[in-house]
């Protein structure tokens, strides 16, 4: 879906009334300077005139709220006015929020009303925890709330207001300022709001920079910036030691000997496992391509999927692997470009590690895991003294090491408790794969994709081999059927719908109800 990239024109002038109490509410999450844009437009307000006074309700952590910043002000007419200490349902003249989603939320809390309030938002994501514990894709739709916005505001001024800053070099709180400067919801010169920003004294051209650009877009003399096209994918890339290119080599032929319409796919899950762990996994995981193409036939629809999901179940999350990707120098990269570290400037990265008993007795070798896990006293210690989040500095030597040393551990992975334990998993759907591949090949693929509610570690490793097991659980019912397949992805379908579970339920107990259960 795209966003509209031209921005939607407000403007709102105040009543002659100059004593009229102006009320403003902006929502903003950590970092994104709704306290630098309050302490702004609270200094603006002062400057022309007017008494004004900020309140701020802390959201809740890691992204579940957005801290709610309150402004009220009036014409200073020398009599002490009485403001209050939050926004009203109802109340609310100007809504600025730093996100789209916030901008939704707002309208559902109750701050945006018809015929009153001039809603200012920036258009870009930032995904929610709801949307991210969803065991499938949980985005929610932008246009729906961009379409909701046009209806429940008086006027609306959208683009992507995190863009302009990024490309003035400076964050979106200045961005925001300028589309409420441009927007004409305040009766406030422009060379007051500039004026502010300079005496701000930190980043001040930069923030001008970006304070200017979207002022001009809300005003509509400058055209919005274009809505950011999707990222290319990532074509992985190995660097193969020399002593290993016959190997790999030889995986390559396989490849190329697989039907033309599975080699694409197939090419990138072996790229996938054997930068995951070796060549040697590499060649297990061919295998079970292989298998499956010689079974399969024109389209190859099995054999597509079986690459997918193959690669997905042998690539699990472990504490390893967890290790390995927040090491390497892409991430860091990626962490960089996103939070625009500037020349001079130093990254400070903390990582959050909560490892249960579970990962712990897991990573050991699997003779010494079995021991420790039976062990009640091992456990009670280990949850006393280390079952608790840790944060790690990995900008630091000292973290960083810490996290490589986990990593470093790869090469005696298949002889953990844990690779023992996923192995037997994958075993056993793959069997249970090959032998509804003789009879229903379409039933077989979706059995294959069922391996997408697998995800994650601990908790949400947990609650996806659950609703795996509930998926899979079904296939005695639906064998036969003509429709099997069809009722598996439906099955699939509900397990990814919400994470408590309840679509699954229902489409579960439809089957039985059919099946006479």
């Amino acid at each position: 879906m795209t966003i509209q990239s031209n921005p939607i024109i407000a403007r709102r002038s105040p009543g002659p009334d100059g004593e009229k109490i102006i009320t403003l509410a902006a929502l903003a999450v950590g970092g994104q300077g709704g306290g630098v844009l309050t302490n702004w437009i609270v200094a603006v307000a002062e400057a022309n005139g007017y008494r004004a006074q900020s309140t701020s309700v802390a959201g809740v952590a890691q992204r579940t709220g957005a801290t709610i910043y309150y402004v009220e002000m009036c014409r200073d007419t020398g009599r002490a006015p009485v403001f209050s200490l939050s926004p009203s349902i109802g109340d609310v003249d100007i809504l600025v929020a730093s996100e789209l989603m916030e901008g939704g939320r707002a309208i559902m809390r109750g701050f945006v009303t018809p015929g009153r309030t001039t809603l200012i938002t920036s258009t870009h994501r930032i995904a929610a925890i709801s949307e991210k514990i969803a065991p499938g894709d949980g985005r929610a739709e932008e246009a729906d709330v961009i379409a909701a916005m046009g209806i429940a505001a008086d006027q609306v001024v959208a683009f992507d207001m995190e863009t302009v800053a990024k490309n003035a070099g400076s964050v979106i709180s200045s961005s925001l300022l300028g589309a409420l400067a441009g927007s004409g919801a305040l009766p406030f010169p422009r060379e007051s709001y500039e004026d502010i920003i300079r005496k701000s004294g930190r980043g001040v051209e930069a923030s001008l920079r970006a304070f200017n650009d979207a002022y001009d877009i809300a005003d509509g003399t400058k055209p919005a910036p274009a809505a950011p096209s999707a990222p290319a994918p990532v074509m992985r890339v190995l660097h193969v030691p020399d002593a290993l290119k016959p190997k790999w080599a030889k995986l390559e032929a396989r490849v190329a000997a697989l039907p033309s319409a599975a080699q694409d796919m197939t090419a990138l899950g072996l790229k996938k496992v054997v930068d995951y762990q070796d060549v040697d996994y590499g060649s297990d995981y061919l295998d079970m391509v292989e298998t499956l193409a010689a079974m399969d036939c024109d389209p190859y629809a099995l054999t597509i999927s079986g690459a997918k999901y193959c690669a997905r179940a042998l690539c699990y999350d472990d504490l390893l692997r967890v290790a390995d990707i927040k090491t390497r120098a892409t991430r860091l990269q990626r962490v960089r470009d996103e939070v625009i570290v500037k020349d001079g400037q130093v990254l400070m990265l903390t990582e959050y590690f909560h490892p249960r008993f579970e990962e712990f007795t897991t990573t050991l070798p699997r003779a010494i895991g079995q021991r420790v896990q039976k062990s009640d006293r091992l456990k009670a210690f280990y949850t006393k003294h280390f079952d608790k989040g840790r944060r790690i500095r990995t900008d630091s030597l000292r973290g960083f090491l810490m996290l490589w040393a986990v990593s470093s551990l790869r090469p005696i992975r298949r002889k953990l408790l844990r690779h023992d334990q996923e192995m037997a998993h994958v075993d056993a759907w793959f069997t249970t794969v090959l032998a509804e591949a003789k009879s229903d090949p379409a039933l077989a693929a979706e059995l294959l994709a069922n391996y997408r509610l697998i995800k994650g570690y601990s908790d949400t490793h947990s609650r996806g081999l659950s609703k795996f097991a509930r998926v899979m659980g079904a296939l005695d019912l639906l064998k036969g059927r003509s429709d099997a397949a069809d009722w598996m992805r439906r099955l699939r379908t509900a397990a990814l719908d919400d994470v408590e579970g309840k679509s699954l339920t229902g489409a579960l107990a439809t089957i039985q109800s059919f099946a006479g259960k």
